[in-house]
C-alpha cells in the first residue's frame, strides 16, 4: 500500500467518525436502547468487518432500516417493559448473527435475490416514511399516547397547539443546516450539528425554551452473556430474527455489489455473510444493535477518497478518542438535532426518482405500492413478510400463464418465429409447431398442454406436433407427467410428437424416468431438424 492510499483512507476515516458517532447515538435511540447500544454496534461493526469483509468501501455500523425492524419487533413483544425489550434486542440479534453464520456455512451468498428489488425498494420508501413519522414528535415537543403509526400521526396534528415552537425550528434548523453541508462532503456534517447543538445547550438557551437533551449515558462494557430467557421467549424470535437478517443483507448485499461494480471489484458474498455473522455475534453478546453495510455510509466512504478496508479502522480509532474524550458533552445533545440527524440519513430514501422507472416500465408497481402500504399499515417486520409473500405469488401467477406461442419459417429459411407477431412466417403444411414461452412447472404445466390440444381438436389435418423445449432448462416432476401424458394423449390422436431444442437436462431427465409414453417420442436438437424429419416420414 502507498503512501498515497494510506493518507487516503486516514483523511477518509476522520471524514467517518464525525459521520458515524452521531447517527449510531441517533439509531440507538430509534431502535429504543440506549445510546451505548449503538456506539458498541458501531465498533463490533467497524473492527469485524475490517477484519474479515471483503469491500474496501464497505462500512457496517447500525442502520436506520435494522434500528427500525428492531423496534418494531421488541416492541410487539416486550410492549413498554424495557429491560425485556433489552433482552429481547439481544437474543434476536445473536439469532441474526447465527442465521449469518449458518448461511456462511451452507454457501448461501446469493440469499438477498430472494427479495425482489421492488419490494426492497417499496420497503425502504414506506421504512422511511415510518422512521420520519416516529421521529417528529422529538422535534415537535409532543409525546403521542400510542403506538400505532396512524394514531401517533393523527394524535400530532390533533394536539398541534402542544407543539414545542423551540423544538420545532432546532430540529427544521438543524435539517436545514445538514442540507447545507450534505454538498460539502469534506465536512463532517452530523458532527458540527451536534457540536452546535451542545454548544447552545451548555450556553443555557434550549434548556430556557423546553428543548430536551440526549442525556447521560455510560459506555462501560459488560462481559459477554446470553441473554437470560425461556424456551417459549425464544420461539417468536425465530420468524423476527429470518426478517432481521434479510433486511441487513439485503441493504448490506446492495451496497457491497454496487460498488463493486462501480470500481470494477469482485464481490464476495459469502465471506460477507462471515463478517456480518461475527459483527452481529458481538454486538449481541455485548448488547449492542444490529448492524449491517448501510448505503449512505458506504457512499459517504467512497466519496471521502477510501482506497481499502483500512479506513474503517481509522474511523473506529477515531471514534474511540471522541468517546474517551468528549462522552459527557454528547449526552448536552439536544434531542431535536438527533432526531433531525435520523431524518436527514433517511432522507434520500424518500426519493420518488427512485420508484419512478417501475411506473415508467409499466412493471411491478402494484408490488411497489403493495409494500409501501402493508409497512405502513402492518407495520416494519408483518410489511416486509406481506410483501415478500405477494411478490412471490405475483410470480407465480405470472409463470403460471399458459403462454404459447405458435411458430412458422420465416423466408424460407432455417429461422421458426412467432406468427402472430410475423405475419408473413408460414406454417410448413400438416405441421403444427409450438413453443411455450416460459419454462414448464408444476402451476403452467396443465394449463399449456390444455391450450395445446384445444388447438389440436380444432386442427384436423395436422399430423405432426413440434414441441419445443428451449424455455425449459429442467421439468419438475410434476411437468414430467403432465409432458407424458400429452404424449400419450397426442398418440391416441393419431399423430405425431417431436421434441425440439431438448436441454441436457431434461433429455437425461427423459431417459432415466423411463416413461412408456414418452420412450417412442424423439427428440431432435432444432426445430428446423424437426421439420425435415416430419416432412421425409409424411
Amino acid at each position: 500500500m502507498t503512501k498515497l492510499s494510506l493518507r487516503a483512507d486516514f483523511i477518509a476515516g476522520l471524514s467517518l467518525a464525525g459521520l458515524l458517532l452521531p447517527e449510531a447515538v441517533a439509531y440507538a435511540g430509534l431502535a429504543g436502547l440506549p445510546p451505548q447500544a449503538g456506539v458498541i454496534a458501531l465498533f463490533a461493526g467497524l473492527l469485524c468487518y475490517a477484519v474479515l469483509g471483503t469491500s474496501r468501501f464497505a462500512i457496517v455500523s447500525a442502520t436506520s432500516s435494522s434500528a427500525a425492524v428492531l423496534l418494531a419487533a421488541t416492541s410487539e413483544l416486550a410492549g413498554h417493559d424495557v429491560q425485556l425489550r433489552l433482552t429481547l434486542s439481544a437474543a434476536l440479534i445473536l439469532l441474526c448473527g447465527a442465521l449469518f453464520i449458518t448461511a456462511w456455512l451452507a454457501r448461501l451468498g446469493g440469499i438477498a435475490n430472494f427479495i425482489a428489488k421492488p419490494v426492497l425498494r417499496g420497503f425502504a420508501f414506506g421504512l422511511a416514511i415510518t422512521i420520519v413519522i416516529k421521529q417528529l414528535p422529538h422535534i415537535l415537543g409532543v409525546m403521542p399516547s400510542s403506538s400505532s403509526l396512524f394514531q401517533a400521526g393523527t394524535e400530532l396534528l390533533r394536539h398541534w397547539r402542544d407543539w414545542n415552537p423551540a423544538s420545532l425550528l432546532t430540529g427544521f434548523g438543524a435539517l436545514i443546516l445538514l442540507q447545507w453541508l450534505k454538498r460539502r462532503p469534506h465536512l463532517p456534517g452530523a458532527l458540527l450539528v451536534i457540536a452546535l447543538g451542545i454548544a447552545l445547550n451548555l450556553s443555557g438557551l434550549m434548556a430556557a425554551y423546553g428543548v430536551p437533551e440526549v442525556g447521560a449515558f455510560n459506555l462501560a462494557l459488560a462481559m459477554p452473556s446470553l441473554p437470560v430467557m425461556s424456551r417459549e421467549q425464544w420461539l417468536p424470535l425465530s420468524g423476527l430474527a429470518f426478517a432481521l437478517t434479510l433486511i441487513v443483507y439485503a441493504e448490506s448485499y446492495g451496497s457491497i455489489t454496487t460498488f463493486a461494480l462501480r470500481h470494477g471489484d469482485r464481490a464476495a458474498p459469502n465471506r460477507d455473510l462471515l463478517a456480518l455473522g461475527a459483527a452481529n455475534l458481538i454486538s449481541g453478546l455485548l448488547h449492542g444493535m444490529p448492524v449491517g453495510a448501510g448505503y449512505s455510509a458506504t457512499s459517504a466512504n467512497e466519496a471521502a477518497g477510501a482506497k481499502s478496508r483500512l479506513a474503517g479502522l481509522v474511523a473506529a480509532a477515531m471514534i474511540l478518542l471522541l468517546v474517551a474524550t468528549l462522552l459527557p458533552l454528547i449526552a448536552h445533545t439536544p434531542q431535536p438535532m438527533l432526531a433531525a440527524i435520523v431524518i436527514h440519513a433517511v432522507g434520500h430514501t424518500l426519493s420518488l426518482a427512485t420508484l419512478r422507472p417501475y411506473f415508467r416500465w409499466h412493471r411491478d408497481r402494484q408490488i411497489v405500492l403493495a409494500a409501501i402500504v402493508a409497512v405502513l399499515a402492518l407495520g416494519v417486520v408483518n410489511g416486509l413478510l406481506t410483501a415478500i409473500a405477494l411478490s412471490l405469488v405475483l410470480l407465480l401467477h405470472r409463470l403460471s400463464e399458459p403462454r404459447l406461442s405458435w411458430l412458422g419459417r420465416l423466408d424460407n429459411g432455417h429461422d421458426f418465429v412467432d406468427i402472430v407477431r410475423h405475419p408473413d412466417a408460414v406454417m410448413p403444411p400438416g405441421l403444427l409447431i409450438v413453443r411455450p414461452d416460459l419454462p414448464l412447472f408444476f402451476a403452467n404445466a396443465d394449463g399449456i398442454f390444455a391450450e395445446i390440444r384445444a388447438r389440436l381438436a380444432e386442427d384436423h389435418g395436422t399430423h405432426t406436433l413440434v414441441l419445443s423445449l428451449e424455455e425449459s432448462d429442467d421439468l419438475d416432476s410434476s411437468s414430467l407427467e403432465a409432458l407424458a401424458d400429452f404424449a400419450a394423449f397426442v398418440k391416441r390422436s393419431g399423430r405425431r410428437l417431436l421434441l425440439a431444442r431438448v436441454k441436457d437436462r431434461v433429455r437425461d431427465l427423459l431417459a432415466n424416468a423411463r416413461l412408456p409414453a414418452l420412450q417412442s417420442v424423439a427428440e431432435v436438437w432444432s426445430v428446423d431438424d424437426a421439420v425435415r424429419e416430419a416432412s421425409d416420414v409424411s
